[in-house]
């Protein structure tokens, strides 16, 4: 138990003794879901992903691994969309329409015959997993007149592989990347052993205070340290009064203009001691831990615990609703963790 407290206080750089790799994948053997294809690769792959980023394999870290990957894909490497041909050329449109793009020159570039003598718009109809779609699109772009020049950052393909990691994270994660690839990292996402890779490195790979992995779900979805930063919002919510989306999203993405966390913040400002830089530099640091450090955090909390009458929640799930172009239903971030959790739980007591 005290080694599963530590691992979940300090996240991945703890020093924790060296498992050995045979024990990890005989205990993966035991907890991975029975109708799971090729067992013996995908312990391996998740064995070693753990043992090159220094990640502690307890039953609680493997289990979270292995519930994101069955929510996900179900252990499928690639697994298929429902007419993602159709969805993806909706997807390059309205892309292309973000970017003045004329519509009729990206239909003129998907008109072009490919090697083998249909067109890369009958093609695209034709793709049924994200692997294929990316393939197809590096080679559009590659291959067609100004390709590069008309869909070049038109990718639709933003997430890939066994646990759907975003390939933006694994693009800035691959310095320590274990294996020799040949390809693009984007390539290596859609594979199953880079995949569980930097899936895993989203998932587990940052110190978080959590009690329960619930919340490191909710991150996989939002992004890190987002149910600790809703649980924040609500505490300034209840201190200020003020009502705020429980977002996760302490600055405004992108802007220098305060947005309505930071707002709310900066009432509290006299109160605190703190000017506006101040606030707004102690809220930059909501993507890391030590914003739990900073005495904007600190006092916060405890002015909304007095308010209560008793200690406020220091994580709550935020209140997203998911948007892709791959959800045709109404789900949230509280939606897709709860799921995943369920699915941990059963791994628990396998």
């Amino acid at each position: 138990m005290a080694l599963t407290m530590l691992q979940g206080c300090t996240g991945h750089r703890a020093s924790v003794p060296q498992a050995d790799p045979a024990q990890v994948r005989a205990e993966l053997m035991r907890l991975l879901p029975a109708n799971a294809g090729d067992r013996a690769g995908w312990a391996a792959d998740i064995q070693k992903a753990f043992q090159a980023q220094g990640i502690e394999p307890s039953r609680r870290n493997l289990c979270a691994v292995l519930a994101v990957t069955e929510q996900e894909s179900t252990f499928n490497a690639d697994p298929q969309v429902p007419q993602l041909g159709r969805i993806a050329r909706e997807e390059i449109n309205r892309r292309a329409a973000r970017v003045h793009v004329p519509r009729m020159l990206v239909d003129g570039a998907l008109q072009t015959p490919s090697g083998n003598g249909k067109t890369y718009a009958q093609r695209l109809q034709a793709v049924r997993t994200e692997k294929q779609l990316s393939e197809l699109y590096d080679e559009v772009i590659a291959r067609v007149p100004l390709g590069r020049t008309l869909l070049g950052g038109l990718n639709p393909v933003h997430t890939g592989g066994p646990m759907q990691v975003s390939i933006d994270f694994a693009e800035k994660h691959a310095q320590a990347y274990p294996y020799t690839r040949e390809g693009s990292v984007r390539q290596e996402v859609f594979t199953r052993r880079g995949g569980l890779y930097f899936g895993i490195a989203h998932l587990l790979g940052y110190p978080a205070n959590y009690e329960r992995q619930l919340y490191r779900f909710a991150d996989f979805n939002a992004g890190w340290y987002a149910s600790r930063n809703a649980a924040f919002q609500a505490a300034l919510s209840q201190v200020t009064g003020t009502d705020l989306a429980l977002d996760g999203d302490l600055i405004a993405p992108g802007s220098i203009m305060p947005g309505t966390t930071e707002r709310a913040a900066r009432q509290l400002g006299r109160q605190l001691g703190l000017r506006n830089p101040q606030i707004r530099s102690q809220l930059e640091q909501g993507t890391e831990l030590d914003f739990e450090d900073t005495r904007l955090y600190r006092e916060v909390f405890a002015l909304a615990d007095a308010k209560a009458g008793r200690a406020l929640p220091r994580a709550v799930l935020p209140g997203i609703e998911l948007k892709s172009p791959k959800i045709t239903r109404k789900l949230t971030t509280a939606w897709f963790a709860e799921r995943v959790d369920g699915r941990y739980e059963r791994c628990m007591r396998r």
